[in-house]
């Protein structure tokens, strides 16, 4: 999953008292913190890779496969917020070092988790790590620099993102490759724990104490409110297609709606009371925030879920291995480093112009992923054919991830501007929470893992092919394609309706 690298997590840690440093002091305590970043997102593409030595090493059902993924992302949104009020009012040292340390033991937990419902509760836990800490890298970035060097400092950080989300595939299919099925896939958990544990010390010694000390409320029944409503509405998402869509899922549908609404009116009524709630209400008065939040879920809806169906398909249906399925989603990651270093410039020269770009390359290359594998025979597919448009969905995306949160704050008052960028984060994270469901669902679905065993039985009778493996490899192949061709016609979908939400955003911000 990219990240935002671009805006305040919090408009009160902007003006928080700020340690004098020496600029070599400023960037050792970053580069630690960016230890914890390189962490959290190198987790979020490493995983894809081992979806399918978890399936057969815990004979987990598809349910738990979405919410591997889901669960992480979920919990690290709805956190962002809430960390952020709480680095201002006990320092951001301190929060990280809480998040840290809760990502770095949640990372050795996943890697001892027994059966399917420990590791997602594990990775929950896990992604609540991450979302502490994550707001603090931010903010450091807004308080340890120079307006001057604060550009440096961003663009540092999404070189970093970058680096982590190219890495993450790779590290993943060498590590199940050389340890196995059964190790690999719990070493691509537990390889946090050193690095966590030295980042943890390093944290203590190198980085400096800011913020801290503000009085500022903290809106629990909205904290409550929020989480619920999003929750109930992405549980049946994940868990209807595999359970047949009972009625509990319609149920939950409706109570999820219902919390979101409440949310919404005791926002307004600490509003109206002076009070500084979760959410601000007012923010949303903005149209063109309003339709910029929009653009952010359904985006990273989009982009985040390829990777989920291409790692399925590619392992379970192709019969792939870890390392061949890291190598296959590498043009989009090396595409995204190029791209994101681009962006910066581009968005001065073009302005919304680079995240149009963005979103129609992203569009064109996800359409042209899904006519490849509408079009090409399985025994044909070896991954070459999908080079050029995964190339070119990440060179889009590294165009529009830098840029897109700056402005999208660009739509609301200055002083809103912490508030914004905080909605922007967690909106971007439940985006892809809810994009792997829908897109997990879809694919079950049509690929219809209770027929499979039938349908191999039957092949393996016919005596159509050289022998039994040959045969389960066919029909392997024949239910998860069509599957990830649809998923992957979603995901497509997703991009095109982002493309027109990019003309909601202003025509030219200051990116500086």
């Amino acid at each position: 999953m990219a990240a935002d690298v671009g805006g305040p997590w919090q408009a009160d840690a902007v003006t928080a008292p700020t340690p004098v440093l020496t600029s070599r002091r400023a960037w050792i305590g970053f580069g630690v913190l960016l230890v914890g970043t390189f962490m959290s997102l190198l987790d979020t593409t490493i995983v894809n890779v081992a979806l399918e030595t978890i399936r057969g090493s815990l004979d987990t059902d598809e349910a738990t496969i979405a919410w591997i993924i889901s669960g992480y992302a979920l919990a690290f949104g709805l956190v962002l917020i809430p960390a952020g009020r709480l680095g201002d009012r006990f320092g951001h040292k301190w929060v990280f070092f809480t998040g840290l340390a809760v990502f770095t033991a949640a990372s050795l937990w996943c890697g001892l988790a027994s059966g399917p419902l420990e590791l997602v509760i594990a990775r929950v836990v896990q992604g609540i790590g991450g979302g502490l800490f994550f707001p603090a890298v931010t903010a450091f970035a807004q308080l340890l620099f120079a307006p001057r060097d604060r550009g440096k400092a961003f663009a540092v950080m999404g070189a970093v993102i970058g680096v982590s989300s190219a890495l993450g595939p790779i590290v993943g299919g060498l590590l199940i490759e050389a340890l196995g099925d059964e190790t690999g896939w719990r070493w691509i958990f537990a390889v946090n724990v050193p690095i966590g544990v030295l980042a943890l010390v390093a944290v203590v010694l190198f980085v400096p104490q800011v913020g801290g000390g503000e009085k500022s409320y903290v809106d629990g029944v909205g904290l409550v409110l929020r989480a619920g409503g999003i929750t109930a509405i992405l549980v049946p998402l994940i868990q209807g297609q595999d359970e047949g869509w009972p009625v509990w899922t319609f149920v939950s549908f409706a109570g999820g709606v219902i919390l979101l609404v409440a949310f919404w009116f005791w926002e307004s009524r600490l509003a109206a009371r002076g009070v500084t709630p979760l959410v601000h209400p007012h923010l949303f008065s903005h149209r063109q925030f309003t339709g910029g939040t929009v653009l952010a879920m359904i985006y990273f809806g989009s982009f985040t879920s390829i990777f989920f169906c291409i790692a399925l398909l590619w392992q379970a249906g192709l019969q792939h291995s870890a390392l061949e399925t890291g190598l296959v989603t590498i043009p989009f990651a090396l595409a995204n480093v190029v791209g994101a270093a681009l962006s910066d410039k581009l968005a001065n020269s073009l302005g919304r112009g680079v995240l149009a770009i963005g979103t129609a390359l992203v569009t064109i290359g996800l359409g042209a992923t899904w006519l490849v594998l509408l079009l090409t025979p399985a025994p044909d597919l070896n991954g070459f054919e999908l080079i050029a448009p995964l190339a070119l969905a990440g060179f889009g995306n590294g165009l529009f991830i830098a840029p897109n949160a700056r402005f999208i704050v660009a739509t609301v008052d200055r002083s809103e501007a912490g508030s914004a960028s905080g909605v922007i984060g967690t909106v971007q994270r439940i985006g892809s929470a809810i994009g792997i469901a829908v897109v997990s669902s879809v694919l079950f679905a049509i690929a219809d893992l209770d027929g499979i065993g039938d349908d191999i039985g039957a092949a393996i009778a016919g005596g159509e092919h050289a022998n039994p493996d040959a045969a389960a490899s066919a029909v392997l192949a024949e239910h998860f394609l069509p599957a990830a061709t649809s998923a992957i016609a979603v995901s497509t979908a997703l991009a095109a309706i982002s493309f027109l939400l990019v003309w909601t955003l202003p025509k030219r911000v200051s990116l500086h």
